[in-house]
């Protein structure tokens, strides 16, 4: 598992996401007190506590990270580099070639921020993220959420929002961070995102 030396969120990232960022590594655990100093071991669940950050929960999610291929329908939409050459392409030199397939993960929403839920419009804690969102599997979404689960790495992008198709043009910033609670196999991704721009109107 790589450390997070390669990673730097960029000057202009929004205060939120530098506070995540900065109590991730915090929870580390080599920079906690007695921490084994390994360097490669990443924060799990466990080592995360919500009253540490309250200012920071209403923007957070967080995703399960699972190896179950996802299930596609009969005429095979919604799987992976269906909709558009070069996409299988992309998503690999995103992973890298490490780890297992990306058809064989799967994600699924564990917790939903009440900001989050504000501009979706849905709680959807619970639900597997290529059901509820059309063509989930090839979007850059889940090109970044399965890079953070196969590289171990925190990754950053800034761009329009995936859900609500339709609606009025929202720019989001997101944080992707691994949680690992063995240290070293991704298990769930931790999600910070702020939007730019108000809450659409319904």
């Amino acid at each position: 598992m790589a450390t997070t030396a390669a990673f730097t969120l960029p000057k202009g990232a929004a205060p939120k996401i530098k506070a995540l960022f900065d109590y991730w590594q915090s929870i580390h655990p080599a920079a906690r007190p007695g921490g084994s100093g390994d360097e490669a071991s990443l924060p799990g669940r466990q080592h995360l506590d919500p009253i540490d950050i309250p200012e920071l929960l209403p923007n957070i999610w967080m995703i399960d990270v699972t190896h179950e291929a996802p299930v596609y329908d009969a005429a095979g939409a919604n799987a992976p580099g269906t909709n558009a050459p070069g996409t299988n392409a992309l998503a690999d030199n995103v992973l890298g070639g490490i780890g297992p397939s990306r058809d064989t993960l799967r994600f699924r929403f564990r917790l939903v921020g009440t900001e989050i839920v504000k501009f979706t419009g849905r709680d959807a804690t619970g639900c597997w993220l290529d059901e509820i969102y059309p063509d989930y599997l090839n979007t850059e979404a889940f090109r970044a959420h399965c890079a953070v689960a196969e590289s171990g790495q925190p990754g950053y992008r800034k761009s329009g929002v995936l859900s609500n198709p339709g609606r009025n043009f929202v720019e989001a910033e997101r944080l992707y961070l691994p949680l690992a609670e063995d240290g070293r196999h991704v298990d769930i991704v931790l999600v910070m995102t702020v939007y730019k721009g108000d809450p659409p109107r319904r």
